[in-house]
């Protein structure tokens, strides 16, 4: 059943497709992505699919491939450069081996807010990052949100001396790991499957992931403290093949751009109102406790992670660094 945060994606999906236009044969983009389609990177997929063929019907057809059916997360990659499939959203951590400058996005309390977030990628150095795997064959089209990072542990963590010698399960990443170090507390890097049985056998003592992530897996339950970090951002690119892209007519490429904007839209707006209905539904279960930080509590957290960000600026861009800070709120006025 399609939950009701992607009701505004489910919305587009029922109504009626257009037919093609059959001269000759359209331009085929498989797109393969690891989700099922009652989620907001599904439900995207599915949007542009069916806009695609309601505007593009005798140009461009879009085949979907959801739940890992065509290629998994160990894969997708390879068979992008390959030429064997045409669209994907990774996490942008996966693009590690093709590009440092992505790892903006893991530096931890970087970004105010998720409004920080898109300031940063719609401005010019955000742009940018899209087009920084070019050389490997890689075009970036979108950012699509799954949303901000919560801090979760055995224990509030009200200060950055709170983590000290916890274990905490991350994805792979060299900033995250760093994140932890500089807690005086140690980075555990194992698959998002055995987080939750890691956690409930003590295996580990914390994570860090969205409101959406640590529900649905039931995260929560086995983690009776839940800070409002907002520390770091978890997000997809949309990516194509560049061989793919640049072969496509400039002006059907023109309006597969517009659909993207308008699809990309739509995502993140369903990726949020999950967020929020998530956490709301966390807290109400009164099995976790959600920890605020004040204004003052959250400066302490940013002050900490000062030598992060200098560590990792060299292999980001300070120019980078500098365009994301800028977004800030306080900042900006």
């Amino acid at each position: 059943m399609i939950k009701k945060y992607i009701a505004v994606l489910a919305c587009v999906l029922s109504l009626p497709i257009g037919h093609a236009v059959a001269d000759e044969a359209p331009i085929t983009l498989r797109f393969s992505h690891v989700v099922a389609d009652d989620t907001p990177k599904g439900q995207g997929a599915l949007m542009f699919q069916k806009l695609v063929q309601e505007r593009l019907g005798g140009q461009v057809k879009v085949e979907v491939y959801p739940n890992s059916t065509l290629f998994g997360d160990a894969d997708e990659l390879q068979a992008l450069q390959d030429g064997k499939v045409d669209l994907l959203a990774p996490s942008l951590a996966k693009f590690d081996q093709y590009t440092k400058q992505l790892q903006i996005f893991d530096l931890p309390f970087l970004f105010d807010d998720l409004e920080a977030v898109n300031r940063f990628q719609k401005r010019a150095k955000g742009r940018q990052l899209l087009r920084s795997m070019e050389d490997k064959g890689i075009v970036g089209l979108a950012y699509w949100h799954n949303g901000m990072k919560q801090m979760s542990a055995n224990r509030a963590l009200h200060a950055p001396a709170d983590a000290r010698g916890l274990s905490f399960r991350i994805q792979a990443s060299g900033v995250l790991e760093a994140q932890f170090a500089q807690l005086g507390a140690k980075a555990v890097p194992m698959p998002f499957a055995e987080a939750f049985a890691a956690l409930q056998s003590g295996k580990v003592q914390g994570t860090e992931n969205t409101w959406s992530n640590l529900y649905s897996q039931k995260l929560n339950t086995v983690q009776p403290f839940i800070t409002e970090t907002n520390h770091g951002v978890l997000d997809y690119m949309l990516v194509t093949n560049s061989r793919t892209w640049y072969a496509i007519p400039h002006k059907t490429r023109t309006e597969l751009e517009a659909i993207i904007d308008e699809v990309t839209f739509a995502v993140n707006h369903a990726a949020e109102q999950q967020n929020q209905a998530d956490r709301q539904r966390i807290q109400s279960s009164g099995k976790t406790q959600l920890v605020p930080l004040s204004p003052e509590e959250r400066q302490a957290w940013r002050t900490a992670m000062q030598p992060v960000w200098e560590q990792f600026t060299p292999e980001i861009g300070a120019d980078i660094v500098k365009a994301a800070q800028i977004v800030n709120r306080k900042q900006s006025q």
